[in-house]
């Protein structure tokens, strides 16, 4: 399943809220701000296991060898007041390319199996696209769902 769909509907219940916050006082709670990151957090965490990346099982609390991290957005100075009730809109072609690129990630993980299995190293070039793709959907997810910046996220695999 879509490491975003999971975000999104894990984190929905607490999407809304933040949204009108943003929209009507202008304001981010910090504890929002906190379990949506450190939701976001763990999915990579549990993503990062999925694809091969980490050999440790996921932990709810240590962050492990993944590192996620955005700063705490003044919502007055750095969120447009009205700009969230149309990123989820803005940020469709993101979508329909990260459709795509979990398709080609489902083989290049399938592959990447192999290449573990025979020689005991993930190829570099194979493990770089991966990492680009999660680095890709934790952005939209920032962007979209999380609602930390405001910076369209741009459409490319590199940090």
């Amino acid at each position: 399943m879509n490491r975003a769909v999971i975000a999104a509907g894990a984190g929905g219940l607490l999407f809304f809220a933040p949204l009108l916050m943003i929209v009507f006082q202008q304001k981010y709670p910090r504890w929002w701000f906190d379990w949506n990151l450190e939701l976001q957090r763990f999915v990579s965490r549990v993503g990062a296991y999925m694809v091969l990346m980490d050999d440790r099982y996921p932990s709810t609390t240590d962050h492990q060898s993944v590192h996620l991290d955005y700063a705490y957005p003044d919502a007055e100075r750095d969120l447009n007041q009205w700009l969230p009730l149309v990123k989820w809109f803005l940020a469709i072609p993101h979508y329909v390319v990260l459709f795509f690129l979990h398709i080609a990630m489902v083989v290049v993980v399938i592959i990447a199996w192999f290449a573990i299995l025979f020689t005991e190293h993930y190829p570099r070039e194979l493990f770089d696209f991966v990492e680009g793709v999660i680095r890709w959907d934790n952005r939209v997810i920032a962007y979209a769902v999380i609602l930390v910046t405001d910076q369209y996220p741009p459409f490319r695999l590199s940090p």
